[in-house]
């Protein structure tokens, strides 16, 4: 009994010592609605709250290291610290000319020589671990819990069906599971960003931002916890090959037992919860740009964004020329001619015009050195695509010499993973270029958390399902996906999701093909896109035969700026439908778009400034639901206290140019 009394009075002692050394700190954002709450005691957690909903509940985070872990020991914290964060910045081929930065810091300064930074926006929050550690320093895991409340829906993208050669390895491109988080499968890894719906309006995306020489995160389903994930990261690579269903995946055929080797004094990612009171508010959200590392490239006045004749898509499918069309120079001069011909200001050469794994080996059906003549002579650039293997093989020699010849840049495809030296040659690949005044588009690629900020030469990102998968599986879900990622994967930055499609398809009737691909939705809705998507390198994805049969809408596609001054979202519910205000100078450009639901959508023109403007509007036409490729124009003089409707066929669309009289 003695014994037992015992027991009770150390363990009752043991509980209110660490209740006394438990230290409790509040960060609320500049209007006071997101709030963060960080207890420090035997763990380290935080939890959100925005008014008087719960956004997360109390999450650990911690980080383990080599001989070293933030996870233990009664309250670490030394000192806390709040700061004011109040700046705005210039931005460099983005959505508008400038992003204001204003929130609230707290600094948690830690036993151990490191500190947990959380922000506090009007729009979300953040938080991020800063080291202070001599020389080099093995990462083992990182623990990055989030406790959603209730059993939220959540929107998600799972890897499972793209698995290749081993787990951690997908090209990032899947259609959304929108599912309760409980019943979500235990064993799948889901990439980022991703969606949760907290009530009816007010929603959360998960991402994270400024991940530089590290790996990005995947998440998990908590497998205690129904309504929690946890984050996941690669293990490091320690072997690699070449291999794949055509060998040209870099590929980890062996990894270590820890995810990243790295300087023992750094920053390490933010974790960023976006928080929307309305779903229009995502379409036009900063907090990867405001969390990101500013510029490296000193004078960026060499970076051009623009509009690309694309080949791959459309299958290098020419025709009423007289030559035979294919991957050979008389077809990328037509290519050339057609780009200059629509003020386009770029062309790409994809896979086939050298050797997969030796860029030096040019297909002799190709003359390179005739092709850039030719195209600096129309004014229009050329950019080659390439492996990711086939770049790795000499990154400084093949930028200086393909930019000696007068090439734009480089199209980087299949890197298909997101671990720490995937993600650090990303960076290395982009520093390096930039020295060679070269743009980069990455394909097969994890989607962007910042690298965009930090070299702008990196001007557009895969990392979505995009249109290329109409060429082999048409799938009905398009339409929903393409309402969808505006909101969660365009949180990211840029995607290349590749429009442009002109022969416009309904619902259950495109079929696949390789030569002819179709596209679901009207003609309305791919010119929608042009506005809606954003891609300061943006691709004309069908060829130029069947522009220029349809060049009236070909006009207007190839006049929409891929880089504006400022973008209002005005009005939108998610998966369903939105429009898009986007300003180039004294022009605005409308984009509007819906699912398989036809509806009609009220225009409020009070975004405009006063004066009045001539509308150019393209819109479905009356047949548009039995024939997409139906559309009607129409011209009409507008000013801000006007209204109009607009109607929408399932899976339509509009296009507006209004310009200033």
């Amino acid at each position: 009994m003695k014994k037992l009394v015992l027991t009770l009075l150390l363990t009752v002692t043991l509980f209110q010592l660490i209740a006394q050394k438990t230290k409790t700190y509040q960060l609320f954002s500049p209007d006071k609605k997101n709030k963060i709450t960080v207890v420090a005691g035997v763990r380290i957690s935080w939890s959100v709250q925005h008014g008087q909903v719960t956004v997360l509940d109390p999450s650990t985070l911690a980080i383990e290291q080599t001989g070293w872990a933030i996870i233990a020991g009664v309250s670490p914290v030394l000192r806390a610290r709040q700061q004011v964060i109040n700046d705005t910045f210039q931005t460099i081929a983005y959505k508008k000319d400038r992003v204001i930065n204003h929130g609230n810091e707290l600094i948690l300064d830690c036993k151990g020589d490191y500190s947990i930074v959380f922000r506090a926006y009007n729009d979300g929050v953040a938080y991020r671990f800063v080291t202070r550690f001599p020389g080099e320093t093995i990462v083992a895991r990182e623990e990055a819990v989030f406790n959603f409340p209730g059993d939220p829906l959540v929107h998600i993208p799972f890897t499972s069906d793209l698995r290749q050669q081993e787990r951690y390895s997908c090209s990032f491109e899947e259609f959304y599971t929108s599912s309760k988080l409980s019943v979500l499968p235990p064993d799948s890894l889901a990439y980022l960003p991703l969606m949760v719906n907290l009530d009816d309006t007010l929603k959360a995306v998960l991402l994270e931002a400024d991940v530089q020489n590290y790996p990005a995160m995947f998440v998990q389903k908590n497998a205690i916890s129904p309504n929690s994930l946890n984050a996941v990261h690669a293990p490091y690579p320690a072997a690699e090959a070449t291999r794949g269903k055509y060998g040209i995946n870099y590929a980890v055929t062996k990894r270590e037992n820890f995810i990243a080797r790295t300087a023992g004094t750094r920053s390490y990612p933010w974790r960023v919860i976006v928080i929307s009171e309305q779903d229009k508010e995502l379409l036009d959200n900063d907090m990867v740009q405001r969390l990101s590392a500013p510029s490296m490239i000193a004078d960026p006045s060499w970076i051009k964004p623009g509009k690309v004749a694309w080949d791959w898509w459309n299958d290098w499918n020419l025709s009423g020329v007289d030559f035979k069309a294919g991957i050979n120079t008389p077809t990328y001069k037509y290519y050339i001619d057609f780009a200059a011909a629509n003020k386009l200001e770029y062309v790409v050469l994809d896979e086939g015009w050298s050797d997969d794994w030796d860029l030096n080996k040019l297909n002799e059906r190709i003359d390179l050195k005739e092709l850039l003549a030719y195209a600096k002579q129309k004014e229009v650039g050329l950019i080659l695509w390439s492996t990711w293997y086939a770049l790795l093989q000499d990154i400084d020699g093949l930028c200086a010499k393909y930019a000696a010849m007068g090439v734009k840049g480089f199209k980087v495809d299949f890197l298909d993973r997101n671990d720490q030296k995937t993600v650090a040659s990303c960076y290395e690949i982009a520093a390096i270029a930039a020295k060679h005044h070269l743009l980069l588009d990455f394909h097969g690629m994890f989607a962007p958390q910042g690298l965009q900020r930090t070299w702008p030469n990196v001007v557009n990102f895969e990392g979505v399902r995009g249109m290329e998968y109409m060429k082999w599986k048409p799938d009905d879900r398009v339409q929903e996906h393409a309402l969808s990622i505006p909101f969660i994967r365009m949180m990211a930055g840029p995607m290349d999701y590749t429009p442009g499609a002109f022969r416009n398809m309904t619902k259950g009737n495109a079929r696949p093909s390789n030569s002819l691909p179709q596209g679901l939705g009207t003609r309305s809705q791919q010119m929608a896109m042009y506005i809606v998507y954003e891609a300061p390198l943006q691709m004309l994805a069908d060829n130029p035969t069947i522009y220029t049969k349809e060049q009236e809408c070909t006009d207007f596609i190839a006049a929409v700026p891929t880089s504006f001054n400022e973008t209002k979202a005005l009005d939108a519910q998610f998966g369903e439908y939105l429009v898009m205000a986007r300003r180039k100078n004294d022009t605005w450009f409308v984009g509007g778009m819906t699912n398989w639901t036809a509806r009609d959508i009220t225009l409020d023109f009070s975004f405009l400034p006063e004066g009045a403007y001539t509308a150019v509007l393209f819109r479905d036409g009356i047949n548009a639901d039995r024939d997409a490729t139906d559309y009607k124009k129409e011209i009409q003089t507008v000013s801000n206290s006007r209204k109009l409707i607009i109607h929408l066929a399932p899976g339509g669309g509009f296009a507006m140019r209004l310009i200033k009289k």
